[in-house]
């Protein structure tokens, strides 16, 4: 899989303004009034897309999907969740591996260390809240992943955790992809 480009990243995140009922929604929940953030906030939102890519850049995807994949359980965005499993599917990911992530501590036997480095790093620093990264978590990403992956995966959870706000404050409908 190839990382999404700037224009599918620019494209996910702008609200459909037709008004009218996609696949997997029902026209009450299509005719809600909510932000368009692309549009009402073009800087902010193509300075994203610009940290977003940058985030991306020498990363494995099949990692950077997985990353997405578990910030979006922890932060019940249905809609990126939808769009990342969607994405690892088309890349190659497994069936059985996409349902593990939420669980994958139970489940290590279905990812490699380094990726189990960096769920723990994303569950971490999604969750700063809840007592911030702790050093063990920090030490075995850094262990995993030299200083420019380690910085390139700490900014891309930084981007997912802000697209799961945007997504979430503003009403997207999972099962809708406003990238095709």
């Amino acid at each position: 899989m190839t990382p999404n480009t700037t224009t599918d990243i620019a494209a996910r995140t702008t609200a459909d303004t037709t008004g009218t009922a996609g696949a997997g929604e029902t026209a009450a929940v299509a005719g809600r009034s909510r932000l368009d953030f692309g549009k009402s906030a073009g800087k902010a939102f193509r300075a994203l897309i610009g940290f977003d890519a940058a985030a991306r850049e020498g990363l494995d995807p099949a990692l950077v999907e997985l990353i997405q994949i578990r910030a979006s359980h922890l932060n019940h965005c249905a809609y990126c969740l939808h769009m990342h499993t969607s994405d690892a599917r088309k890349a190659g990911e497994s069936e059985e591996r996409l349902h593990m992530v939420a669980v994958w501590r139970e489940a290590r036997h279905f990812f490699t260390e380094k990726e189990q480095a960096a769920l723990a790093l994303t569950e971490a620093v999604t969750l700063v809240a809840d007592g911030g990264v702790p050093d063990d978590v920090y030490a075995e990403a850094a262990a995993r992943f030299d200083e420019q992956e380690l910085a390139r995966m700490l900014a891309l959870i930084c981007t997912i955790n802000t697209w799961n706000r945007v997504a979430l404050a503003t009403g997207k409908v999972a099962g809708t992809d406003e990238r095709r």
